[in-house]
């Protein structure tokens, strides 16, 4: 993941300074929380403290300080920096809601600045690495997907549009993935009409997904459980003329023959 660099290049001639902002140890307990000593500095020395905890992978204590900055200078031009900043170490950290709480701040704040295509990214990029097991519930996947796509239609040319829209084709594949297995699973249950809404779903929603092959297969298996033979010999035409070369075709192929299933 790369950081906005202007934001780093507007300090590099700082000097190295002592830390005055001391790191104190966790909190025992439940609440793990980092915090900082405090102490009234100036708005370079706090920006610099933090770069400093940030460069040295102190990621808890760097977005706790870049915090911080904008506590004790909020009006500052350091305080838009550091908001940035503040989720970016939220997010090296691993503390994801924080980091998408912390970069939909700054996105509501400045939504016309010319880091705002990063603060989009780095709030899908947190939905995205929540992304849970096809066998739980997807919110996370839509989030994902629904932040990720707003990167790309407000900043197509952007340096993380390109991510983005890779990311976006692997959670269309992840949602497809949930619609099959509760298809195959009313399939199993004998419902059938409920399979097909699910499986109709992959085909209409997600045709660039892996699943479409499988979701016309299992159409034409349910079609011919229903004993509507003319849609089963339809949808395994649809397979066949599409992906001619699918195993699934195969499949479909033979369940034709092996019942005599003309052409209507």
């Amino acid at each position: 993941m790369v950081l906005i660099h202007s934001i780093f290049k507007t300090v590099k001639n700082l000097k190295p300074l002592l830390f005055s902002v001391v790191a104190v140890g966790l909190l025992s307990g439940c609440s793990g929380t980092d915090r900082l000593k405090y102490q009234e500095l100036s708005v370079t020395e706090l920006y610099d403290n933090a770069l400093g905890y940030l460069n040295k992978g102190q990621y808890k204590f760097s977005a706790v300080a870049f915090d911080e900055v904008e506590r004790q200078h909020p009006y500052s031009s350091w305080a838009r920096r550091s908001q940035l900043m503040s989720a970016y170490s939220y997010f090296k950290a691993n503390k994801l809601d924080e980091a998408i709480l912390a970069a939909e701040r700054f996105v509501s704040l400045h939504p016309g600045n010319k880091d705002a295509a990063y603060a989009y990214y780095l709030i899908g990029i947190c939905h995205y690495m929540q992304i849970a097991d096809i066998r739980r519930d997807q919110k996370e996947t839509e989030l994902a997907m629904a932040s990720l796509s707003e990167v790309v239609r407000r900043f197509p040319f952007s340096k993380y549009a390109a991510d983005a829209k890779l990311k976006i084709d692997l959670t269309r594949d992840h949602l497809a993935g949930k619609e099959m297995k509760i298809g195959r699973f009313y399939q199993k249950k004998d419902e059938y009409f409920a399979a097909i809404g699910r499986f109709t779903n992959v085909i209409r929603k997600y045709q660039t997904t892996s699943h479409v092959p499988e979701a016309l297969h299992r159409l034409t298996e349910v079609y011919m459980a229903l004993g509507i033979l003319p849609e089963a010999y339809k949808t395994a035409a649809v397979l066949g003329e599409n992906y001619p070369n699918s195993e699934w075709y195969k499949f479909s192929y033979d369940l034709m023959q092996k019942y005599n299933v003309q052409k209507p």
